[in-house]
């Protein structure tokens, strides 16, 4: 897996986003793509001091993995995570993968046996958005990086 930094990582939040990526290309990888996202979101807190609450640490790791796994399970070759602040308030995640076939999103059903990882991004996002690429597509949500002091937990607005 390779990371890199926008902006070598160390740059104000007011001037230019803060970024990393990782490339993966095994199974085994989801767990990378998870540290990367706990790493990113430590770092946002520490370093450039915006607030993080534990819900959107543990919900960024959950759609990092669920996103992840399906550019894995349904993609050959590699696929590439981003994850990006720019307004200080939440944290985009965009995952790239070689299909160009967009997802389907299936009705909730609590019988059905897996198959729930875009109705789980979907409820926890502010948003979900799918775009062709030239070479597959890109899977982009947006998590609050701290919760509502209204109780809105998923940060979405009224």
């Amino acid at each position: 897996m390779e990371q890199t930094a926008g902006g070598e990582g160390r740059q104000s939040l007011w001037g230019d986003a803060i970024s990393v990526s990782g490339a993966f290309e095994g199974s085994e990888d989801i767990a990378v793509a998870r540290d990367l996202a706990r790493s990113f979101l430590t770092d946002v807190q520490a370093l450039h001091e915006l607030p993080v609450s534990g819900r959107a640490m543990g919900m960024m790791q959950l759609v990092v993995s669920e996103l992840v796994t399906n550019a894995r399970k349904y993609a050959p070759g590699p696929c590439l995570l981003t994850l990006e602040v720019d307004d200080g308030s939440t944290v985009e995640v965009t995952v790239w993968d070689s299909n160009p076939t967009p997802p389907t999103i299936l009705a909730p059903d609590p019988t059905r046996i897996g198959q729930h990882g875009l109705e789980i991004v979907t409820a926890v996002g502010q948003t979900l958005a799918f775009h062709r690429e030239p070479v597959g597509k890109r899977i982009t949500t947006a998590i609050a990086l701290a919760d509502d002091p209204g109780g809105d937990v998923t940060g979405r607005q009224p």
